[in-house]
């Protein structure tokens, strides 16, 4: 059975209509997932700031120094500074890193501070 010539035409006219439809999604699915794995990333990296600035303010609290503090910061989150100051019955760590985006670094510095009281369990 043969298909009249018009809609013959039709189906000849749209051949490789989805290979081109593909070829330019898939750039934007890759960068879309590439973002995305990105921002876990950094997420990530944000939980870990978090997790050694609470590390390091409460080893001061403690009565730990300062030096222990900044191993502890320094092991938790590699290139990564740490502050403190005393602020009444509390001591207060702040640990800060430059955020990177995929293979971006950005301007931008996640920081984060965290106060202990001094003489805390």
């Amino acid at each position: 059975m043969r298909l009249p010539s018009t809609v013959s035409s039709r189906c000849r006219d749209q051949r490789g209509s989805v290979t081109a439809e593909f070829a330019v999604m898939l750039p934007a699915l890759v960068v879309v997932f590439a973002v995305c794995i990105s921002a876990v990333g950094v997420i990530g990296a944000h939980t870990r700031i978090i997790d050694a600035a609470a590390t390091a303010a409460r080893s001061l609290a403690r009565g730990g120094t300062l030096t222990d503090a900044q191993s502890i910061a320094s092991r938790l989150v590699p290139g990564s500074t740490l502050t403190h100051r005393e602020a009444g019955d509390f001591v207060c760590a702040t640990v800060s890193q430059p955020l990177a985006f995929g293979i971006v670094t950005l301007t931008a510095t996640d920081r984060v501070e965290v106060c202990g009281a001094v003489g805390g369990l």
